[in-house]
């Protein structure tokens, strides 16, 4: 697959209702985008095969356990905790190479794999760490694929959400520190993560594409034009930076005012 196939797949993804998203193929032409030509084959076998796996499980556990055997245990899914800061922890090819990542990234597998049996589970945009919400007979229960696919406590969520700066009042609110995510939204999420990291190793040519999957995949958001707008700027490339406000104003026309004055600047440094 090219980067230009990855883009095509990333419009038809981002077109689709949420309920329709395809999320592993979607994360795929991800991480195709940011380096081409490489073989997804051994993330579609994973898939399947941990698929397969679940399912077996299903008849005698909980759902939960069930997915933290199989993605945890049986396949060697986990959180990276020696290399976190590896870019690899955010490909979902390197992740399923090596068996190590991000918890956004370990989310795709986890999250597609429940699809495939029936398990009701989506994702928790949790301040500072992706979860899983899943859906047990005693209720929905928050795991987290970086740590073995383990429950995380009501009370565990609440001094995670205290440490992340959240208000008592708000910390005290399972239903909002539980608060689902689509698929699209965790790609984006995993995208969102990716485009920090980028910024902050000034790779503005990796930041940009970053930017560019979040605005294909939601193409109703004009906030990552934006960004793309600001990489590019910082690589000199001002037209394509001219470009990437006007796609912003087109999508987002109620913040026509705050773009235009980004427009002149921009415009100045042309002339």
């Amino acid at each position: 697959m090219t980067r230009d196939e990855a883009e095509k797949t990333l419009v038809e993804a981002g077109t689709s209702e949420d309920a329709d998203f395809p999320l592993l193929e979607a994360a795929i032409a991800c991480a195709i985008h940011d380096y081409p030509s490489r073989d997804p084959a051994p993330v579609r076998l994973l898939a399947s095969q941990a698929a397969k796996r679940l399912a077996e499980r299903m008849g005698s556990e909980e759902p939960d356990e069930a997915l933290a055997e199989t993605l945890a245990s049986d396949f060697r899914l986990n959180g990276d905790l020696l290399t976190y800061d590896d870019p690899g922890n955010t490909d979902i090819i390197d992740v399923a190479e090596r068996r190590r990542g991000l918890s956004a990234t370990l989310s795709v597998f986890y999250l597609d794999a429940a699809r495939r049996v029936g398990i009701r589970a989506q994702g928790v945009d949790f301040p500072n760490h992706f979860m899983l919400r899943v859906d047990t007979s005693s209720g929905p229960v928050a795991l987290d694929p970086f740590s073995e696919g383990r429950v995380v406590m009501p009370s565990e969520l609440t001094r995670r959400a205290l440490r992340a700066g959240l208000t008592p009042h708000v910390a005290d609110r399972l239903d909002l520190l539980m608060a689902p995510v689509s698929d699209r939204q965790a790609l984006i999420r995993l995208q969102n993560v990716q485009f920090s990291r980028s910024i902050r190793a000034a790779d503005f040519s990796g930041a940009e594409r970053c930017a560019l999957r979040r605005a294909l995949l939601d193409p109703d958001d004009h906030r990552p034009w934006l960004d793309v707008a600001s990489a590019r700027e910082k690589q000199g490339a001002l037209s394509g930076a001219l470009e990437a406000l006007s796609r912003a104003r087109l999508v987002g026309g109620q913040d026509e005012r705050v773009h235009a004055g980004t427009v002149d600047r921009l415009r100045m440094r042309l002339n």
